[in-house]
């Protein structure tokens, strides 16, 4: 592909960009720890979801400094019901690192962004682009979709020759007089212009240069080599009450929903009936012999990236104290239960309850 097509094609997305281009508080700054949030906010995320979250983070922690010095149970629970939890601790991780090896000034060099914890090069290339306008094109699934579609690419995005073969694309392509607004323009217009399904390509500016539209093949790209496994998993989880108070558990493994609380949870292999959790062994491991009335509340699916949860949620009357419990979770004030930090998947229990 010539050079004077690459910026015929910039030109064309950048001109369509400046017309169409949603108002959004994180494109009207060159700040580049406020571009870092939304940036970290907006991954597996719609913009719709992540616009509010955007506005609470920045008004409670304005600065990295701030953030740096927060508590992270105060910052997994501003990030509560946006999913994938470890983008908040490693925000806060790198916003320390930022803080100790920065004196608190974020990064310049794309080499220092990219060492952050949390950030691969999509990320990097947008925070020095849009914020220093340096040279460094960002490939995210609305570039893979623009991309595969104008030049016709049939290789799979998801395979290490894929993404290297775009990466160097993408490059090519980048109006290095503006990479930041370059940048941009080609993902908004993957956002708003060449969405996934049923795109307009008859008012498409780029209609004329694209290989795909001009095969009729538009609905086949980008092209994937498969879909990866999905794991059943079988959450039983029991909300025990005794008086004013309730049982949490923080999860400390490395699993989903790191230093998240929980109510107390027995997982199993299968999805299991009371009268089968009592023969397993798992409400014995709650309460030992204790004879305790255990009532069915509802059941819930989950869905993760690669993980499906299957959670059915009990509810516990306690009228006598068990030491175990408190050994093994945290006493919480009913009311206060709302300060504890949780996941997604019990703060939706906790909100229909």
């Amino acid at each position: 592909m010539s050079e004077e097509r690459d910026l015929r094609l910039s030109s064309v997305l950048i001109r369509w960009y400046n017309e169409n281009k949603r108002d959004l508080p994180w494109r009207d700054t060159t700040d580049p720890y406020i571009i870092w949030i939304s940036e970290i906010i907006l991954q597996q995320t719609r913009v719709d979801q992540g616009y509010d979250y955007f506005n609470r983070f920045v008004n409670k922690y304005p600065t990295v400094d701030l953030l740096a010095t927060a508590d992270e149970s105060d910052v997994l629970k501003l990030w509560q019901g946006l999913g994938y939890y470890s983008r908040a601790r490693n925000l806060h991780a790198a916003a320390k690192s930022i803080a100790s090896d920065f004196d608190g000034r974020f990064p310049v060099d794309y080499k220092d962004v990219l060492k952050l914890k949390g950030v691969g090069e999509y990320t990097a290339a947008a925070i020095v682009s849009f914020a220093y306008n340096k040279p460094y094109a960002v490939v995210d699934g609305n570039v893979y979709r623009v991309l595969s579609r104008i030049f016709a690419v049939d290789e799979a995005i998801d395979t290490t020759k894929g993404k290297r073969l775009f990466a160097e694309l993408a490059q090519n392509l980048l109006n290095e007089s503006d990479p930041g607004l370059h940048n941009q323009a080609v993902m908004e217009f993957g956002a708003l212009q060449c969405v996934p399904v049923s795109p307009n390509c008859d008012v498409c500016p780029a209609a004329s240069m694209c290989l795909a539209y001009a095969q009729d093949k538009v609905g086949l790209y980008p092209v994937k080599s498969g879909k990866q496994k999905t794991r059943n998993r079988y959450f039983n989880y029991f909300d025990i009450r005794y008086g004013r108070y309730a049982f949490l558990h923080k999860r400390t493994g490395k699993d989903i929903w790191q230093n998240l609380y929980e109510l107390p949870l027995v997982e199993t292999d299968t999805a299991l009936t009371m009268d089968e959790l009592h023969s397993d062994g798992g409400v014995k491991g709650l309460f030992g012999d204790k004879n305790v009335y255990i009532r069915f509340v509802m059941q819930m699916k989950h869905v993760l990236s690669h993980q499906v949860i299957y959670a059915v949620f009990y509810q516990v009357e306690m009228h006598e104290e068990l030491a175990s419990l408190e050994d093994d979770f945290v006493k919480v004030r009913l009311e206060d239960v709302e300060q504890y930090p949780v996941s997604r998947l019990v703060h939706k229990y906790l909100e229909q309850l």
